[in-house]
């Protein structure tokens, strides 16, 4: 089984994808994803030997929590599930994919938005890594992305690596020259006065 994990931004780019998020998960998350598999059996909601196996795990409000993607080969009785989650709800904080995105992360990133990234100048600063870092997560709260800020710096701190952290910075900001800002804001000279 492979729990892969993923940042709440992918997690906004799941529009039209389903699936179970249970919140909270503390600890070992194979155990919690073999726990969950073994339940949901027991209570007839998986269906024909199947079980969820591509699950993924983010961070959000300092709780990991866990995605059981619905996915065409995961057989599940959609009744059951429904009263499952809200029987459980207390233990588990278990909600669907399409509430806890609108309701916890701001709603799903559309194309455009996607392609949207706000251009950052970092060439020809002070490379020190936390430098840019700052400078990045300025510009993205600049842009109302507070969370995308708060979530870049996190995974830059755990990056361990400059390159890896550059890498990072890239995901969230389309990395420019400050000689291209210093042209963009200089006056037109174009027309003279004599």
């Amino acid at each position: 089984m492979d729990i892969k994990t993923i940042t709440t931004d992918e997690l906004r780019q799941m529009e039209g994808a389903e699936g179970l998020v249970i919140q909270g998960c503390g600890g070992d998350l194979t155990e919690w994803v073999d726990g969950i598999n073994n339940d949901l059996t027991r209570n007839g909601i998986l269906l024909n030997g199947t079980k969820f196996s591509d699950c993924s795990s983010f961070r959000h409000e300092g709780h990991t929590c866990l995605l059981f993607p619905f996915t065409d080969d995961v057989k599940l009785d959609g009744g059951k599930l429904a009263m499952w989650r809200l029987q459980t709800h207390n233990a588990y904080g278990g909600t669907w994919l399409s509430d806890y995105v609108p309701n916890k992360l701001g709603g799903f990133i559309t194309e455009k938005q996607k392609a949207a990234k706000p251009d950052c100048p970092l060439i020809g600063r002070d490379g020190n890594i936390f430098n840019l870092m700052g400078i990045a997560s300025r510009t993205l709260r600049n842009n109302g992305l507070d969370d995308a800020a708060k979530e870049m710096c996190e995974r830059i701190r755990g990056s361990g690596n400059y390159y890896k952290a550059l890498g990072i910075i890239g995901e969230y900001v389309n990395i420019t020259s400050v000689d291209e800002q210093e042209h963009e804001s200089e006056p037109d000279m174009g027309m003279k006065m004599y």
